[in-house]
């Protein structure tokens, strides 16, 4: 029987796969058969991430050193993952972030943004998603099929105090995401999907201390979020993997140009 969920050996690239979120999603992928090739600047971080999904039963993984800002280093990518592996059914843009400078505490204005800062964040997390993914679509295109996630956030959709820069980036995925799904389906082939979710307040490495102290109580940003989630509370990095793989599945083939809110209710309260 055809399972519309099946993504066994299928072959997944992703970049920020050795996070929170992404880190999450490589191990759930290989626990479900499909390959995956993780993208990132970190060696080390790649090399114990790799070892990790490796030693999964049937683990099938492996890594390559690179910048996703750097066109020419993810076209060497591209002939790579074209000469080992034949074909790439899948890629998910993990990477991105914030900075400091580039995150306003609660006693500056926006005239106290590091712009510089600010820029580069606006870099990793729009073209960090833009360079990779025009890059190792084509691969799809050649081949006819293929699933893009993005990852946009609740930032691209309302303002969220503090984090312009993160803002910018995260709208400019939405709209990517759109032309993109309208791109490949229309010029290339209706089995080329692109997607995109948009995770709500997750606790991670990057955001802890925003969102938490030391002793695990919420800070006074933490406490307005979960004011302003239905369901109370912030999300777990497993909670995404679902939606992860109806995307990447077959079960998902007339989905495309859409964004996926994976908030805990965030999006669709009033707050009164």
């Amino acid at each position: 029987m055809n399972n519309l969920f099946n993504i066994k050996d299928k072959c997944f690239a992703l970049s920020g796969g050795t996070g929170t979120l992404g880190g999450s999603i490589s191990t759930y992928l290989v626990e479900n058969g499909a390959k995956i090739i993780l993208l990132g600047r970190t060696k080390y971080k790649l090399d114990n991430k790799c070892a990790a999904l490796n030693a999964i039963e049937q683990g099938c993984a492996t890594s390559f050193e690179v910048d996703v800002l750097n066109e020419a280093e993810m076209l060497v990518v591209k002939d790579k993952i074209a000469t080992d592996y034949g074909n790439l059914d899948g890629l998910i843009n993990l990477a991105g972030g914030n900075v400091p400078g580039a995150t306003l505490t609660d006693d500056q204005t926006i005239y106290d943004i590091e712009l510089k800062d600010t820029k580069n964040v606006i870099d990793i997390n729009l073209y960090g998603t833009i360079i990779p993914t025009i890059v190792l679509s084509e691969l799809m295109a050649n081949q006819g099929q293929g699933s893009i996630i993005n990852i946009s956030s609740m930032a691209s959709k309302q303002a969220i105090s503090r984090v312009l820069g993160y803002s910018v980036a995260k709208a400019g995925i939405d709209i990517f995401t759109k032309w993109m799904a309208n791109e490949m389906a229309s010029k290339f082939s209706d089995a080329i999907r692109v997607n995109a979710i948009a995770p709500g307040f997750f606790i991670s490495n990057q955001n802890r201390r925003l969102l938490t102290d030391e002793d695990g109580s919420y800070t006074t940003r933490g406490e307005a979020i979960i004011k302003n989630t239905p369901m109370g509370r912030f999300g777990e990095a497993p909670e995404l993997n679902g939606l992860v793989h109806y995307l990447l599945s077959n079960a998902s083939s007339f989905v495309t140009g859409e964004i996926f809110d994976v908030d805990g209710g965030f999006s669709s309260f009033s707050g009164v």
